[in-house]
């Protein structure tokens, strides 16, 4: 068991570690934020949602009973949704309910 010494350390210097990381692009960048860093922000969320769906489909055999139907259903849902109302939580969410339901239902068929 450690000693409430070394917990109020242990807590103060997380505490400080994350707060020089969170200040940290402010002093970097007090002059302005570079164009890379700009573009990176641009482009990032596309390619971290596309890695997203890569690893989500990974496993998905379409050879095989149910030919991977739960999950071309559900990632239609989430676009779908997503083009309609642009709502992540809903899109993310329905998928996920539509999903496990399928993956419920679609054996028994």
């Amino acid at each position: 068991m450690i000693s409430t010494t070394h917990a109020l350390l242990l807590v103060g210097v997380m505490a400080l570690g994350t707060m020089a990381l969170r200040f940290l692009p402010f002093v970097l960048f007090s002059k302005g934020t570079p164009n890379i860093v700009l573009y990176l922000g641009e482009v990032l969320p596309y390619a971290v949602i596309a890695m997203l769906v890569v690893y989500c489909l990974k496993g998905t055999q379409f050879l095989s009973a149910p030919y991977g139907m739960p999950e071309v259903i559900a990632v239609l849902l989430v676009v779908l949704l997503h083009k309609w109302k642009h709502s992540t939580i809903l899109s993310i969410l329905a998928g996920t309910i539509c999903y496990m339901m399928l993956i419920r239902i679609l054996p028994w068929i």
